[in-house]
């Protein structure tokens, strides 16, 4: 059977990957690193299991929406939820100085008393948000109901990586250049790739919809932040990314009790982000001639975000993340490998073998964010 993998006479009859008198480095732009992986770190331990859980939890909420408008004076009023009010609630419209006391809940309907306190009564439009102020309990009455929430189950699937190193014994016995031996100097290209393509699937993958455990047909494959970001997103409508509009999406995550420390995004959005001081170049010190028209960590009024720079983010979007919230775990004894291969004839043959999950936690409900369809020329 003729022999498939690298050899030396890949290259023609010049054999250009033998030692010749030229310089001993090997040139190579393909670009592999992993910003996000590198910022996010090592998981303190592995899954175990192919399908990784985890609990996510949250305070009671203490706000709701309007289920229809109201005017001054009517004392019955709708909203999405009534299990968010109790009777002794204490509530104003976000909008309005307005402060009412709830005295009655019917299913996702609340019985007020409008302006209380001496408050002015003010109209609410339809989706305005009502918020809970505190609640006023009568002074020797029983217990109120507990109000303890379900702690929910979120997962992911892990995903097998792998590649493939196959090297003749005659190419891999001679020296080459810029590298001692031609099967180790595969063995850490082909793992360049698969570390990249984990970057590429933490951000960008996509579980299978039907059968996401896999099966002898189905390849199992992990959700990545993008898709599983659903909370927290804002959609910038074609505009470029300008302090108000990343200042707009911090302020939305914020809001719904997130606190990212991180903006991950691509070459042209980072671009904008440093632009927010090329109207005042800095340099680096007095009478210095090296001028900075970067930001490496943007300090904004919802916290510090470190900004990071990825190749595999798309174009158009941007990631607000909690670091403290993310994980990638490897499976337990399958972070990657080299394996040496039995061979059939006179060549050496290994795989590498990784498999990953991304746990993310509350990327649901607003503990992290996305910002989408920026401008991109």
């Amino acid at each position: 059977m003729a022999f498939t993998g690298k050899a030396t006479y890949d290259g023609g009859a010049t054999l250009p990957e033998l030692f010749r008198d030229v310089s001993d480095v090997i040139g190579m732009v393909t670009p592999w690193e992993t910003p996000l992986l590198d910022a996010i770190g090592d998981a303190e331990r592995p899954a175990s299991s192919t399908k990784h859980e985890w609990l996510e939890d949250a305070l009671n909420p203490h706000q709701d929406r309007l289920d229809g408008a109201i005017n001054t004076v009517v004392t019955e009023v709708a909203v999405d939820d009534g299990a968010v009010f109790r009777p002794g609630d204490v509530v104003k419209l976000e909008v309005t100085s307005e402060v009412m006391m709830v005295t009655g809940v019917a299913d996702d309907t609340l019985t007020v008393v409008r302006g209380y306190g001496g408050t002015t009564a003010a109209s609410g439009a339809d989706q305005a948000a009502l918020l809970v102020i505190g609640h006023a309990a009568l002074e020797g009455e029983d217990a109120a109901a507990s109000a303890e929430r379900a702690r929910v189950v979120k997962s992911n699937f892990t995903q097998i990586f792998t590649e493939t190193v196959k090297v003749s014994g005659t190419l891999d016995s001679l020296g080459i250049i810029g590298a001692d031996r031609e099967f180790d100097y595969q063995l850490v290209n082909r793992l360049r790739e698969l570390t990249r393509n984990l970057e590429r699937s933490v951000l960008c993958g996509v579980k299978s919809a039907s059968t996401p455990e896999g099966s002898d047909t189905v390849r199992r494959t992990m959700q990545g932040m993008l898709p599983s970001v659903s909370a927290g997103v804002t959609d910038a409508g074609g505009d470029p990314l300008t302090e108000a509009v990343l200042n707009g999406a911090l302020r939305a995550v914020w809001e719904l009790g997130g606190a990212p420390n991180a903006i991950v995004c691509n070459g042209y959005q980072k671009r904008q982000i440093s632009s927010f001081i090329t109207t005042g170049a800095q340099y680096e010190k007095a009478g210095a001639d090296t001028a900075r028209a970067l930001i490496g960590v943007y300090e904004s009024d919802f916290g510090r975000q470190k900004v990071i720079l990825s190749r595999w983010m798309p174009k158009d979007q941007a990631l607000l993340l909690d670091l403290e919230r993310v994980k990638v775990l490897p499976l337990v004894g399958r972070s990657f490998f080299a394996r040496q291969l039995a061979a059939a004839g006179d060549y050496r043959l290994a795989q590498i073998v990784g498999e990953y999950t991304l746990e993310i936690h509350n990327a649901g409900d607003g503990g992290h964010g996305r910002l989408t369809n920026l401008a991109t020329t």
